[in-house]
């Protein structure tokens, strides 16, 4: 018997949703289709949109009930009669696009906090040999997203500078990663020197502190600007929003591109009656600052012929070496706490689940 998370109402807000979040038994499932697969899920990602889908405040609301957990890794316990391409015992990752809360199919239950998920056979990837469990769960939305971001929207060259809010966060850290593996000058930006520190290990340029010692704003633009030989960065990685999204402006070059890619400072910014984000219009004008919107899992159900593409560069990121960095590991009996410690940005980078500890 297994256990897993259920999501049996959409909540008003995060906290309230951490209230109701239940863990129940779990039965082993069986193949619902002749094309499905049962996993026993070993690893599953602990995202900020995790929590966030639970208050419908994201783009895609699954209907109640349903298991959370976009992200995750297991192994193969038992397959359809049509299925052909995995075999029991087989490690896979699955695509959160195809399978689980942010799909489009009959599959948006089947979330990664549980013992079992079951998948269609064309929504898991093999999990590479060179990563582990925990690191395949973390692999595709940070990276995927990042690559998108930088590559595909804000077409980053080699030999170009990107400042990347947030750098501490697992799209963010992703982000640093692929503008290393690419060679460009990166400036990672964040809260606090001690998670930053662990951003300069993992291919950051330069630290940028985006706060004060009180936590309050701070200004940062003439520190980019040196650092860039007068003229600002190139490129902007922006997941945050809010009052650091303006400062970053200030520090583009003229002729850059601002790439939005969340906006985990203003979680609520959705809501009926709250103050949108807003960037100043005259920065934009007078800089010719190209604003780039860069939703990767909506781009992709508009145009599938992404992911191919995407999917092939994370993978071959694998190959030269990229691994995704997994900072704390948490039983599903935990799982509140790990959503909160989520929430609360304690970790740098990736936070996991294990279901079966």
């Amino acid at each position: 018997m297994g256990r897993r998370a259920v999501v049996s109402a959409l909540a008003p807000n995060p906290e309230a949703a951490l209230e109701a979040l239940v863990l129940e038994d779990q039965p082993p499932p069986h193949p619902t289709s002749p094309r499905d697969v049962v996993v026993a899920v070993r690893a599953a990602n602990v995202g900020w949109v995790d929590l966030l889908m639970t208050s419908g405040q994201y783009q895609h609301v699954p209907e109640p009930p349903y298991t959370p957990g976009l992200e995750w890794s297991g192994e193969v316990v038992a397959v359809g009669d049509a299925v052909t391409a995995w075999r029991v015992g087989d490690r896979v990752i699955a695509d959160g696009l195809l399978t689980g809360p942010r799909s489009l199919g009959a599959h948006r239950k089947w979330g990664g906090f549980a013992s079992f998920a079951v998948a269609p056979e064309a929504a898991l990837v093999a999990l590479p040999p060179e990563l582990s469990f925990e690191q395949g769960a973390c692999l595709l939305g940070g990276h995927e997203t990042a690559w998108h971001a930088l590559i595909h929207r804000a077409r980053l060259q080699p030999g170009e500078s990107v400042l990347i809010l947030g750098a501490t966060g697992s799209t963010g850290l992703a982000a640093v990663q692929i503008a290393h593996h690419l060679g460009t000058k990166v400036i990672a930006a964040g809260r606090t020197p001690e998670k930053l520190a662990i951003v300069r290990e993992l291919g950051a340029d330069h630290l940028l502190r985006t706060t004060d010692e009180s936590g309050a704003p701070r200004r940062f633009k003439d520190e980019v600007k040196q650092l860039t030989g007068g003229r600002g960065v190139d490129v902007v990685y922006d997941a945050l929003g809010g009052e650091v999204s303006t400062e970053a402006l200030r520090a583009c070059a003229f002729g850059a591109r601002f790439v939005l890619v969340g906006w985990s400072a203003t979680p609520f910014v959705a809501r009926e009656g709250r103050d949108p984000n807003v960037l100043p219009t005259n920065l934009i004008l007078m800089k010719s600052i190209d604003v780039l919107g860069s939703p990767a899992a909506i781009a992709a159900h508009a145009d599938p012929a992404l992911r191919r593409t995407r999917l092939d560069a994370v993978l071959a990121l694998v190959k030269g070496g990229l691994r995704p960095r997994v900072d704390a590991t948490y039983a599903l009996a935990d799982l509140k706490d790990a959503l909160r410690a989520k929430w609360e940005s304690r970790h740098v980078g990736n936070v996991v689940v294990h279901p079966d500890a």
